[in-house]
């Protein structure tokens, strides 16, 4: 008898999800992460809070959903509130530039706030620079943003497929943008190669050799959400997370997020799962390899998780992610459509929380180990349960209004039939 009996059930399991303990913990020797320590993040935040726009943004308690689900608590940090830009991204393009010109003008970047360095003094002495970078949008725009704050120029690079919303909206910030007829690790490419011709100042979220000090200040600049989120739990009286899930595309965000909680957790470290597109899970298939080498996952990269579809890890966070994090897990693209379902339908007085593709994978993650028999094992390895408190990141808010209705509203991507 076949294994599978129609073409359907083959394609049911192309929609399941995967997951994979990481055996690499037990190494003696791991990678440093004082970079990402609390003193350091401190710094960062400083520089952010020198933006008029700052706030810290809001962390979501939602106590309906927990109860619903069986832990003792879930708690989202909304970054659809970020500067305006509606996703995160902009900390780190912000802190990388701002750390890039500090180093310019040889200072230290505690000297530059933002006022200084939107001065005409300082535009002076610097000249005219263009910064540019690659992106599916949210760190694009976060770059344009910043660049036009400072009277500089930039240049942004989309891969094919990218939403159009989402191109306008980097365009509006000053920007030249396009989108490419290439994926997004081949738009890296593209970008670094004409920043070598003309001039230009990289601004990438992913390290390779010989380029490693921007992307690890991006990666600082990601902490500032993760301290805002740390202090906001405090606040509410709960000391750490038990559980943090958090979203991977090249690994920059998931490594700060890891290298934070490892730092200031000490020995006692949240259990941490790192979730990707099944269609770009380079840190899930390196997990699966495990040999401690990174991986690359080639192809169109097609997912509607445009901010995570990155075949190529940062191998900075990778390094973090294989020395600190507890499981990987890769997930199709129904399982962000439920998260964001989830996120915006909130049970009783539950806060809304109106988030993105990229952004609530988390939460429809979370939803399935909690409720389908078929996740059992890997919520029994994470030991989650009615004493669990977790702590998700909702990267993006509605940052494509109408791929965000067609999802929410008409029901794209459904859950498939158990």
């Amino acid at each position: 008898m076949p294994l599978y009996d129609s073409e359907s059930e083959v394609l049911a399991m192309d929609q399941k999800i995967k997951w994979v303990t990481n055996q690499m913990l037990a190494n003696q020797e791991k990678t440093a992460i004082n970079f990402l320590s609390c003193q350091e993040i401190n710094k960062v935040r400083q520089f952010h809070k020198s933006f008029p726009e700052y706030s810290p943004t809001p962390l979501c308690q939602l106590k309906e959903l927990a109860g619903y689900l069986g832990v003792a608590g879930v708690y989202v940090k909304d970054e659809s509130y970020r500067f305006g830009l509606k996703a995160f991204k902009v900390l780190g393009g912000s802190f990388a530039i701002a750390k890039y010109l500090a180093q310019r003008l040889g200072k230290e970047s505690s000297e530059l706030d933002y006022a200084r360095l939107a001065s005409p003094e300082i535009r002076q002495q610097l000249g005219e620079i263009t910064f540019t970078t690659a992106t599916d949008g949210n760190h694009g725009r976060g770059v344009a943003w910043t660049a036009n704050r400072l009277q500089q120029k930039s240049v942004v690079y989309m891969p094919k497929g990218s939403s159009l919303a989402r191109l306008e909206n980097i365009r509006a910030e000053g920007a030249e943008a396009s989108i490419t007829n290439l994926n997004y690790d081949d738009a890296v490419r593209l970008a670094t190669e004409n920043a070598k011709k003309y001039g230009w100042v990289v601004v990438q979220d992913t390290a390779w050799e010989g380029y490693e000090e921007i992307p690890t200040w991006i990666m600082q600049g990601y902490g500032t959400m993760v301290l805002e989120a740390w202090e906001q739990m405090q606040a509410a009286g709960v000391e750490k997370p038990t559980h943090v899930f958090v979203q991977a595309g090249v690994g920059s965000l998931a490594g700060a997020v890891q290298g934070f909680f490892a730092s200031a957790c000490k020995g006692d470290c949240p259990i941490t799962v790192i979730v990707e597109s099944d269609q770009a899970d380079c840190l899930y298939t390196a997990a699966l390899a495990n040999d401690g080498k990174p991986r690359i996952v080639s192809g169109d990269l097609t997912t509607i998780m445009a901010g995570l579809a990155c075949g190529e890890p940062n191998t900075i966070a990778w390094n973090v992610l294989r020395d600190y994090s507890y499981m990987f897990a890769s997930c199709p693209d129904w399982v962000a459509a439920k998260g964001m379902r989830l996120l915006g339908n909130p049970l009783g007085k539950d806060a809304r929380v109106i988030s993105g593709e990229s952004g609530a994978v988390t939460a429809g993650l979370v939803a399935e180990l909690m409720t389908n028999p078929d996740m059992a094992e890997a919520k029994a390895k994470l030991g989650l349960n009615e004493k669990s408190k977790v702590l998700l990141f909702s990267t993006e808010g509605d940052t494509d209004p109408v791929k965000y209705r067609s999802i929410t509203w008409n029901g794209e991507y459904s859950v498939p039939a158990r």
